[in-house]
């Protein structure tokens, strides 16, 4: 397909209140086989899906480290939670350093999702993602672990303000440029 066709499909999905503020780049006017498609969705006229740009308004994390760090992020602790590491320690452990322990195991996992996910949009072939999407259902694309498909989901006419605000919970837990395309339709609906 086309990057023009494929362009005016996704644009055709687009929330109508997001119509002229979203946009699909194209750098290149070729696409060669052995080099990936490289596209950039822009939010008045800036590129919000470009990780290497230094005036992108979206944090990119460098290391697992950074985001375990970072005040931003906050992960809330189920009760399971607590379970799984007072069964681990055989219930030695003060309930006080067991939410320590608990939201620390979270803090992990939740970081190296989120660096796996960066990790796989730098090398994701937008087009293959973008035709994927298409012939997808939504909700396939708003469980996605995939970001790229994620966020065109979120910008889907399909997705309305009901299914938004039950999103709210998933979406402490998605990378920050999935949020970012989240507040922007939640505000704009």
């Amino acid at each position: 397909m086309s990057w023009s066709k494929l362009k005016q499909q996704l644009e055709g999905f687009l929330s109508p209140t997001l119509n002229q503020r979203v946009e699909y780049r194209a750098p290149g006017y070729r696409y060669l086989p052995d080099k990936p498609g490289i596209c950039y969705i822009s939010v008045d006229k800036k590129n919000v899906l470009n990780m290497y740009d230094k005036t992108n308004p979206i944090r990119w994390y460098q290391s697992e480290l950074e985001i375990k760090n970072d005040p931003v992020i906050q992960i809330p602790i189920s009760n399971e939670d607590m379970e799984a590491v007072r069964t681990e320690t055989k219930g030695t452990v003060p309930e006080d350093r067991l939410i320590v322990m608990a939201r620390s195991r979270k803090r992990t996992e939740h970081a190296k999702t989120l660096l796996s996910a960066q990790a796989s949009l730098s090398k994701s072939n937008f087009i293959v993602v973008a035709q994927l999407y298409l012939s997808s259902s939504i909700e396939e694309s708003i469980e996605s672990d995939d970001m790229v498909l994620n966020i065109l989901a979120l910008v889907d006419r399909r997705v309305g303000k009901k299914r938004l605000l039950n999103m709210s919970e998933k979406m402490k837990f998605k990378h920050p440029i999935v949020q970012y395309f989240y507040e922007l339709r939640r505000r704009t609906s």
